[in-house]
């Protein structure tokens, strides 16, 4: 028999010892909330999606015997589709009865190879293919896309996308502290709290290195590997990307305002708390819901994370249950 969601708070009030915005941020990227077994996992094929353009896109796809429909999981920014937090999300929609693929980003995961030009923020087109081609796998069944930070934003905008271009069967997309403004983003990883700007610059290098080795030819990035800020290695990663002037322009392509969301035809909900550490909660100030955008704005719960300890349960897991089903 199928599991069902429980009605849940419409807040997330995470016990008083489990308040703290970097506990909250750390602990959604820790292995400590992954279960034992993991049977989404352990039911998972590979699928490699190749797009319109050559551009080929690693995805894992965990196909359930009684399928209630499709749920897409998109990583944050140097994640991948081995992220404790997808890992945990999968997992937990897959023992609610949903067929579940974790799709990678380019040169996300163990995908660097697959293809010689660099990820960037902008590559919407490709990933809304990916989308729409593994909707298509879902039998007729609806289909539901999760993006956690920056899969978050590519979430957002292929629904935006999906009003010109609309994806089979997908019925509700879910952004999980999205950041509208890249630029702001950036620079809050820059000056604030030292652990997240060693952290993402640690994981940002490593893999250009590992782009370096795979195309030596055509990448030389040991001088800007020196780079001590996030804002400083986007700067001397532009002459990669010719199309683009400054790295302000970069950022511009996809940064969403108010009016980004006006022609939504499907609905979409954002989870985003005050104390993200980084995440500016001023951007979402002046971001306005309507017919079919949803916001539900809290005062706890860090950067993806919305985890309660004893017993380990994640809030935002249970309220998109609760929606979906």
């Amino acid at each position: 028999m199928k599991k069902s969601a429980k009605i849940i708070t419409k807040r997330f009030k995470p016990s008083f010892f489990f308040r703290n915005a970097h506990f909250q941020s750390i602990m959604a990227s820790s292995r400590l909330r992954l279960r034992m077994k993991n049977l989404m996992a352990k039911n998972s094929r590979e699928i490699i999606i190749t797009t319109s353009t050559g551009t080929r896109l690693l995805s894992f796809f965990s196909h359930h015997p009684a399928a209630r429909g499709l749920i897409i999981l998109l990583h944050g920014w140097e994640g991948s589709s081995s992220s404790a937090y997808l890992l945990a999300t999968g997992d937990y929609f897959y023992n609610l009865g949903f067929s579940v693929c974790r799709l990678n980003l380019r040169d996300h995961g163990d995908s660097h190879h697959l293809n010689e030009g660099l990820f960037h923020g902008a590559l919407l087109q490709e990933t809304f293919e990916a989308v729409d081609y593994l909707s298509r796998l879902s039998a007729d069944k609806p289909v539901y896309l999760i993006g956690f930070s920056i899969g978050g934003n590519f979430a957002l905008r292929i629904a935006m996308m999906h009003y010109r271009i609309p994806i089979a069967n997908l019925k509700h997309v879910f952004a999980i502290s999205p950041p509208l403004d890249p630029y702001k983003t950036t620079l809050a990883i820059d000056n604030g709290y030292s652990f997240y700007r060693k952290y993402f610059l640690k994981k940002w290098k490593r893999s250009l290195m590992k782009k370096q080795r795979l195309f030596p030819g055509k990448y030389h990035f040991n001088e800007m590997l020196k780079s001590k800020t996030c804002i400083e290695l986007t700067e001397k990663i532009m002459p990669y990307f010719p199309e683009l002037t400054t790295y302000r322009d970069y950022f511009n392509l996809y940064t969403l305002t108010k009016e980004s969301f006006q022609n939504l035809n499907i609905p979409v909900d954002i989870f985003i708390s005050e104390d993200d550490p980084v995440i500016p909660y001023e951007d979402y100030q002046r971001l306005q819901e309507n017919e079919f955008l949803k916001i539900s704005r809290h005062k706890f719960g860090g950067h993806c994370g919305f985890i309660d300890l004893f017993p380990v349960r994640c809030w935002y897991n249970q309220k998109i249950a609760e929606i979906i089903t």
